[in-house]
């Protein structure tokens, strides 16, 4: 799969402007607040419907415009795929493929497949549980539509409930009839999104576990645990047991919408025992894993974006993720660095075409 040309109309700081891409090695550079990191936003948001820096779909549109147009030219599978995602101040955002606009935007997940390393990755150690939770689902319902759409139904059930939750204290009734049809629901959904979790994880850990040993040059040993209240009891369960909890708080306390994922080094938390070079080689780890996974699921190889890679990472890091790029079959690559020579140099000792785009 290649994305072959990108055009942007008033897309963030971009008023309008067109990219013919190298197949293979496509390096964006200039100074900071020039639109780099908005170009490898942009190619997101055609594989997602959104941006990864900021999904709100308004604050995306330049300053002074109501509207913004990103439209990419794919090969895949040696056919033609013309993707072009508009929003406008007020209306809905559309997504089309070839012409056609899509009725839900979860049809189009896992159509381009996609990685992205950046430094905003380190949000998966420093954030709470709901960061790691999207991080999994992201990676799972890029091949398996299956899963977002019942994610999707979990997350409206799970806000119906909470709002009956908090209907019950404001208005001082309860009512066991209409808050076991939710119960029910939440069950249904949520223990088959477990067991797709859980199955992920078992996985997709040794292909991380793999991947650390390879990029980390220390013998430290690294973990990756899934951790959810539907290992030792059944979701119905546990939402009869604790409604007394939940009249109180007028939230649902328990299901999948808790899970986390829990990254240790040595037996500990990353976030609190691991130097700032190991949290590093932890993210991309698991952003060389997702690469993996993806590519295994689809037999594609997704795009791989590389936000200010070379910034924020040590020679010796940066260049075996190039090394990787030249060794395997890795498909097409976005970098967007401050210092064009820099990347450059870097790049040129990779046996591939590339293009260098100065903005």
């Amino acid at each position: 799969m290649v994305l072959e040309s990108l055009s942007l109309l008033n897309y963030k700081n971009f008023d309008a402007v067109t990219f013919q891409m190298d197949p293979k090695i496509n390096c964006f550079t200039g100074h900071n607040g020039v639109g780099k990191t908005n170009v490898l936003d942009a190619i997101y948001h055609l594989s997602f419907g959104k941006s990864y820096f900021n999904p709100i779909t308004s604050q995306n549109i330049k300053h002074g415009t109501d509207f913004f147009v990103i439209e990419g030219d794919y090969t895949k599978n040696d056919r033609p795929e013309k993707i072009i995602i508009s929003a406008k101040q007020g209306q809905k955002k559309m997504i089309k493929r070839n012409g056609k606009a899509y009725e839900k935007f979860s049809e189009h997940i896992g159509f381009l497949p996609l990685v992205i390393i950046s430094p905003a990755d380190r949000d998966l150690i420093i954030e709470g549980s709901s960061t790691r939770r999207k991080f999994m689902d992201g990676v799972i319902s890029q091949g398996d539509p299956q899963y977002l759409d019942t994610l999707l139904k979990y997350n409206k059930t799970l806000a119906q409930r909470n709002s009956l939750l908090k209907y019950f204290a404001a208005n001082n009734t309860f009512n066991q009839d209409t808050l076991s049809i939710y119960n029910e629901q939440l069950h249904e959904f949520g223990t088959l999104l477990f067991g797709k979790r859980a199955a992920f994880l078992k996985e997709f850990t040794p292909i991380f576990l793999k991947r650390y040993q390879s990029i980390s040059s220390g013998t430290e040993t690294v973990g990756l645990e899934y951790k959810s209240q539907l290992h030792n009891n059944d979701l119905l369960s546990l939402l009869q047991a604790n409604i007394s909890k939940d009249k109180i708080t007028q939230y649902t306390n328990f299901g999948i919408h808790k899970d986390d994922l829990v990254f240790e080094i040595d037996g500990h938390p990353i976030k609190k025992f691991g130097s700032q070079g190991q949290q590093k080689s932890y993210l991309i780890a698991l952003k060389l894993a997702q690469f993996d996974f993806i590519k295994a699921q689809s037999k594609v190889n997704p795009i791989l974006l590389l936000d200010d890679i070379f910034d924020k990472l040590d020679e010796q890091r940066v260049q075996h993720i190039i090394q990787l790029v030249d060794d395997e079959n890795f498909g097409q690559l976005f970098i967007s660095d401050t210092h064009a020579d820099r990347t450059e140099a870097v790049i040129k000792k990779v046996h591939q075409t590339y293009k260098m785009f100065p903005l």
